[in-house]
């Protein structure tokens, strides 16, 4: 599961965000708006789907991707656009079991990072809501800067914003993909799989805790 968990020199921890720290799914807004599972499943396979959000995550405008998506099913056009201004809604609550991680690190004071891939405008109407993150030194997102996890690029861009050698950081998510590219890189990682008290461990086990 995870890096070279005996290196001493693990000194900053680099945290995703969403399925990390918060949970998100776009059904949680869209079963409010939808009452038919049927009909739930396929608008959500085939209108207002995850690759298309991810578009957004890369740096395309959310209105702009509203738009073509309008144009493209006109008929459901409420239903699309009610994406923008109720976006919040598809991020049900917070991971609660890992800002108590995120608390026991700063009070240790061990640096904390996160590199997220987050559309700027969603962003925006997400950061605010998220105190939890006021810990954090700094955080790349993915929707300004044009770079999206699993690019290596994001990491390169992370590592030199944030100062620091990779191997001198632990990066965690829950992507397989980010996971691979980030080991690839000669990041410490820790691919997280919904088990807090495993990544309390091996943080204990880094001197981290």
């Amino acid at each position: 599961m995870s890096g070279p968990i005996g290196d001493r020199r693990i000194d900053a921890v680099v945290w995703d965000i969403g399925h990390v720290l918060v949970q998100w799914s776009i059904r949680s807004l869209y079963e409010k708006l939808i009452d038919d599972p049927a009909q739930l499943d396929w608008f959500l396979d085939n209108v207002v789907t995850v690759p298309w959000h991810f578009r957004h995550d890369a740096g395309e405008p959310l209105a702009d991707l509203i738009a073509e998506k309008v144009a493209e099913y006109p008929q459901y056009r409420d239903l699309i656009e009610a994406y923008g201004p109720r976006w919040l809604e598809t991020v049900p609550g917070p991971i609660p079991e890992t800002h108590v991680l995120i608390r026991a690190l700063a009070t240790r004071g061990v640096p904390q990072y996160a590199i997220t891939n987050f559309g700027a405008d969603t962003w925006a109407m997400f950061r605010p809501t998220f105190p939890v993150l006021d810990h954090m030194i700094d955080i790349v997102v993915s929707g300004p800067e044009k770079l999206s996890k699993p690019d290596p690029a994001i990491f390169r861009l992370a590592a030199t914003r944030f100062g620091r050698a990779p191997e001198r950081m632990l990066f965690i998510d829950d992507n397989p993909a980010n996971v691979a590219t980030a080991r690839a890189l000669g990041w410490n990682v820790h691919h997280f799989l919904g088990d807090a008290e495993a990544l309390e461990v091996e943080m204990r086990g880094l001197g981290l805790l």
